[in-house]
């Protein structure tokens, strides 16, 4: 049986790294794994997705409108955007947290309340977290997509592959301490 993950956000989120560690600790448990990821208009600030696809035997990365077993939404609009994509039951794991494009920050358009209500709305099986809040209490804010990657793994229940090592093996020394406190933060959530 194949899953299909898609990880979904913003230029300098972290999304390619969680996808990149994640594709990563898939292969060494013996998965067949396909992967790709789409950068946005912009590196900062551009929408970034990446499908992950992993099974027995996988022989395309695409996934399909619809299809997405579990979508990780890194950001709140990201998740309404791309919410076409989940499939019916499908898990939702949504960061709530606002990054404004462009139009926002200049003031000519209005970031949109309620996203986080229209979501519950539309799917069953929601897990909204602050990973924002968990990575600042640990004082390094940028470990909010390691505090994601640590819920998805839950999620997914794939706790048995060494994550730590793979942190380790793709973030600098300096900060492998409060990443792995972020994934563990994010395991329990």
């Amino acid at each position: 049986m194949v899953k299909n993950l898609l990880l979904v956000g913003v230029g300098g989120q972290g999304t390619i790294l969680v996808s990149k560690i994640l594709s990563q600790g898939l292969i060494a448990e013996g998965y067949d794994v396909k992967m790709s990821e789409i950068h946005g208009m912009a590196q900062r600030g551009g929408s970034v997705t990446t499908q992950i696809r992993f099974g027995e035997k996988v022989y395309s990365p695409s996934i399909g409108e619809g299809e997405a077993d579990v979508m990780i939404a890194f950001e709140k609009i990201e998740a309404a955007r791309y919410l076409n994509q989940l499939k019916k039951g499908g898990k939702l794991i949504v960061n709530d947290v606002e990054m404004y494009p462009l139009p926002v920050l200049a003031g000519k358009e209005k970031y949109p309340d309620g996203v986080i209500e229209a979501l519950e709305k539309e799917v069953e099986n929601i897990k909204v977290i602050n990973a924002r809040k968990v990575a600042e209490d640990l004082g390094e804010v940028k470990a909010q997509n390691i505090v994601m990657l640590g819920c998805l793994v839950k999620a997914l229940e794939l706790e048995n592959i060494d994550w730590i090592k793979l942190i380790k093996e793709n973030l600098p020394e300096r900060v492998h301490e409060v990443n792995i406190e972020a994934f563990k933060s994010g395991m329990q959530l």
